[in-house]
Order: C-alpha cells, then sequence, then structure tokens
C-alpha cells in the first residue's frame, strides 16, 4: 500500500496531546448523528486539533471471486483524485489545509485516518468526502497505482517471510479470501479494471459495516452533523460478509524450498476469538509462552541456552472469521531441525498449563504496565476506540482490562492451555533450505 506520510505540523500536534493522560481519564462519549451514524467521542479541547478513525468492517475479505486484490487497488486508488482535483490537486490541498488522511486494507477492515486543524475543520471533511464518496478512479491513476501493487508482489515472491505467510495461509484457510494475499496475484491485479473499483467500493464501503471515532477539539454536537455531511451518502449496505473460515491446519512440518542461507519459520495452530471468556488467560499465557521478549520461555530455550536463532515470538491473531495461534522465527538451514525440537517440546509443556507463580506475576506486571502508554496522542487513541467497537468491546473496557489482566490465575491458564494447546497439531512452515526437515 502507497501512503502519504502525515505533515510536519501534525505529527507535531500529536506527540503532545493527551500523552500525559492515563488510559483510566480518557471518559468515551457514544454519539448518534442526527441521520443515526454512530461514534464513540473523547473530547480534548486543550489544542486545536482532532483525530478521526472510520472503519469499515470486511475489508479485502470481500473481493469479488476472480478478484482478488480489487479491494487493496481500491484503496490505494481513493487519494488519486476526486471531485475537481486530480491526485497531485489532492495532495495539496491536503498539504494547504495541514491535513493528513491515510487510507489502508487488511482481511476484515478497510481503515480511513483523518487528522485536521479545528480552523481547517470544514474545509478538510469537504476534501475526505469527496475522496470517500465522489472518488475518480481514472484510468491512469488505476494503472499507475496497478504497477506499484504488482512491484510488491513480485518482490513478496522473493521474500521468505512472505513466502512463508502465505503458505501458512493457504494450509490454514484454504479457499476462504484469509488463505490468498490481499494484493492478489500477478494475473488477478493484471486484469482488474476500473469498473472494479468502483464496485470494490460499493462492496466494502457501506453504512452498515461502519466503526468511527474521533479524539482531539469537537464535541458532540459538532460531530453528529459532521459525521451526515461525510458519511451519509454512502451505501446503505455493502456486499454480505464471507462465512467463517473452517481452520485446517493439522500437524507436522511444511518445507518450501527457497535458496537462503537461514530459513524462515512460521508455526501454529488453533487460536481462539477476544470475545471467548478464555482470552485474557491465554494472553497472559501467550506472554509467558513466547511474546515476552527475552523473558519469555521459547526465547530462553531457542536463543539464550542454543543460540539456534537471533529471536522468536508468539502472537494470538484473533481473525474475524478464524482464530490461530501463531509464532515465527528464523535459523540456519543447518539447525533449524533442531530449533523445531525444541519449539516442539516447549509447546507440549505448555500443553500441561503449569506456569511459576513469578511467570505469571512477571507477565501480569508488564502487560498492565504496557496497556496506558498505547494512549499517547489523539490518532492513537482514536485507533484503540475504533479497535474496541469492532471487537464488540464495552465503552468503559479501557477501565477494565487491567482488571481483567489482573484477575487470570494459574488455574485459569491451566484450563485454556489444556482446550487449546495440542503439541501434535502444532504446524510448521519453513522456507528455505533446512538440513535434516522432510
Amino acid at each position: 500500500m502507497i501512503l502519504r506520510a502525515p505533515f510536519r505540523l501534525l505529527a507535531a500536534l500529536a506527540l503532545t496531546l493527551l500523552s500525559a493522560l492515563p488510559a483510566a481519564a480518557i471518559e468515551i462519549t457514544e454519539v448518534t448523528s442526527p441521520g443515526g451514524i454512530k461514534a464513540w467521542l473523547v473530547e480534548a479541547h486543550d489544542i486545536p486539533f482532532t483525530a478521526l478513525e472510520i472503519r469499515f468492517r470486511g475489508g479485502a475479505s470481500l473481493d469479488e471471486p476472480g478478484k482478488r486484490g480489487a479491494t487493496n487497488l481500491m484503496t490505494a486508488t481513493l487519494e488519486e483524485g476526486s471531485a475537481d482535483l486530480d491526485s497531485q490537486g489532492f495532495a495539496a490541498a491536503q498539504e494547504a489545509l495541514a491535513a493528513s488522511f491515510k487510507f489502508d486494507i487488511d482481511d476484515d477492515t478497510l481503515s480511513i485516518s483523518a487528522r485536521w486543524l479545528t480552523e481547517n475543520r470544514d474545509k478538510a471533511v469537504d476534501l475526505l468526502r469527496g475522496a470517500l464518496t465522489d472518488p475518480h478512479f481514472d484510468q491512469a491513476s488505476v494503472d499507475r497505482v496497478r504497477g506499484q501493487v504488482l512491484s510488491i508482489i513480485a518482490s513478496e515472491a522473493q521474500d521468505p517471510q512472505a513466502i512463508a505467510g502465505q503458505a501458512f495461509r493457504k494450509l490454514a484457510y484454504g479457499d476462504h479470501p484469509y488463505g490468498t494475499s490481499l494484493n492478489g496475484t500477478l494475473d488477478s491485479v493484471q486484469a482488474l479494471t476500473r469498473e472494479d473499483m468502483f464496485t470494490a467500493k460499493a462492496r466494502v464501503m457501506a453504512r452498515d459495516r461502519l466503526v468511527v471515532s474521533a479524539v482531539g477539539d469537537i464535541t458532540a454536537a459538532d460531530l453528529g452533523p459532521l459525521l451526515d455531511k461525510l458519511l451519509g451518502d454512502l451505501p446503505a449496505t455493502g456486499a454480505p460478509l464471507p462465512p467463517r473460515a473452517d481452520l485446517a491446519l493439522t500437524g507436522g512440518v511444511t518445507v518450501v524450498p527457497f535458496d537462503t542461507p537461514q530459513a524462515t519459520v512460521i508455526f501454529g495452530e488453533q487460536g481462539l476469538a477476544m470475545s471467548d471468556p478464555d482470552f485474557f488467560p491465554a494472553y497472559v499465557f501467550n506472554e509467558i509462552l513466547g511474546a515476552g521478549g527475552f523473558s519469555s520461555r521459547l526465547m530462553e530455550e531457542v536463543r539464550e541456552k542454543r543460540g539456534l536463532t537471533y529471536g522468536i515470538y508468539t502472537y494470538l491473531v484473533p481473525k474475524d472469521l478464524a482464530e490461530t495461534w501463531q509464532g515465527s522465527f528464523a535459523s540456519a538451514n543447518g539447525k533449524v531441525a533442531e530449533a523445531i525440537e525444541i519449539v516442539k517440546a516447549e509447546w507440549a509443556r505448555a500443553a500441561t498449563g503449569k506456569v511459576t507463580d513469578r511467570e505469571l506475576a512477571d507477565a501480569k506486571t508488564y502487560l498492565t504496565g504496557a496497556y496506558p502508554l498505547r494512549f499517547d496522542g489523539n490518532g492513537n487513541i482514536a485507533d484503540i476506540l475504533a479497535g474496541m467497537q469492532l471487537n464488540g468491546m464495552p465503552v468503559d473496557y479501557i477501565n477494565s482490562r487491567n482488571d481483567k489482566v489482573n484477575a487470570v490465575t494459574k488455574d485459569d491458564i491451566a484450563r485454556v492451555a489444556q482446550r487449546l494447546i495440542k503439541a501434535e497439531g502444532l504446524r510448521f512452515v519453513v522456507v528455505g533450505q533446512p538440513e535434516g526437515l522432510k
């Protein structure tokens, strides 16, 4: 995705906003516009600046069959001109207003981030509205951005990490949209037309899958009409969301031959949704197992004791339509087989769910202490509020989140480990020329 960098003025302001506020001090107001658009708002009037985050559920998973990459290409082309502005005029107008717009896409969500000064709010909203409701998608712009996407696809075909990710996705999700790259393939992207851009936009950018948050110098009374002006002319409904993906991972090792001295490894199995009652025990246990940097079990066993990798990490991946528990590392081709055996042994140990008092206390201390540091500016807070809404969290989640972490017990971790972790079910994807692996 080719995105414009934020302007210097906005970047400087963003570093100063709300950075001293603890998470618990953030007061969220639920706003409903006259037209029925809902949003979460945090007012902060100390500096005349506002951050707006817009999300559309469905994301790149809403690509039509045979049109993989259409939503990604459309999203990357939104800022290439609208109304009476071409791409250069659109960029110049942003700069003149000291405004910043970013458009991004993932498997589940199309995201729009907007930043503006209060004195330029109306003009900034008008400019963004043009991109959202009246984009040109002129052929020259589509072709130019298409060339950038094709370059990314070609580059990823030579990137061991990207190759491993693609192979793992295919094994995990099969024919579901999650099973292929949202960039599409060389063939699918080459075949996309200008008309496909309008179709992709209508499928995903609709009011029935809309999430909005705003943080900064704006009141609820002002935000409601602004939302109707900005988003009210979008279609009421978009394409139906895809069905859940049937996770097809089984235990074993998949080797993808690639000429490189260091093998790249992705491994994983079944995970769980953020709405699951066991999510927080799994979250804390993941910190102990592999997310905790040099204090994690896997880092200790694979790197510190044996020097088989520079780093190894695990992470929960709760996508909207499927959930996995994954990890990754890189190791020399001659050592990767040994590293995989150590990971398997640690995964089997993890399946027992036994943790020490020290491990549990250290994980909680880090997770609760790091959480308030995320709230270091209007943009970050607006992004967090949008994520909370997408994940169905209540408006008071910010205040209760650390309590949920602290409430996790050793028994909770044992329960979730025995429920989820199956050492024999762990699938490894290895990209390289590994020795001793079949």
